[in-house]
């Protein structure tokens, strides 16, 4: 067993004082890009297409403009859903790294 300390905390981007776009998010939008379908994407994630569709729902309306469109055809993400997720992808590296640094000067219980 690892017993050493570490630094730990989750990312999440927010916007107007509330959690915008995380790890979850970030993942039913790929899912949303592969399979064409809010309701795919929901059922690969294990989570209820209502649950997807409100968190699509509250990224668009935060937004401002969608990141989702969705229509007959099914649905696809727009160009602000992709710089996003690259925007996010970058963002979670670095506070990776940054966690990693702060455990770096943690004590050693071993030690």
């Amino acid at each position: 067993m690892n017993s050493r300390l570490k630094a730990d905390g989750r990312f999440w981007l927010t916007l107007g004082g509330k959690n915008f776009l995380g790890r979850g998010r970030v993942e039913l939008l790929q899912r949303i890009r592969e399979t064409g379908s809010i309701s795919k994407a929901a059922k690969a994630m294990k989570m209820s297409y209502k649950a997807a569709w409100d968190a699509v729902d509250a990224m668009n309306t935060a937004w401002q403009t969608p990141l989702v469109d969705s229509g007959p055809a099914g649905s696809r993400l727009t160009e602000d859903a992709e710089r996003l997720i690259a925007a996010y992808r970058k963002a979670d590296a670095r506070h990776a790294a940054f966690m990693e640094e702060l455990a770096e000067g943690l004590p050693d219980p071993a030690a």
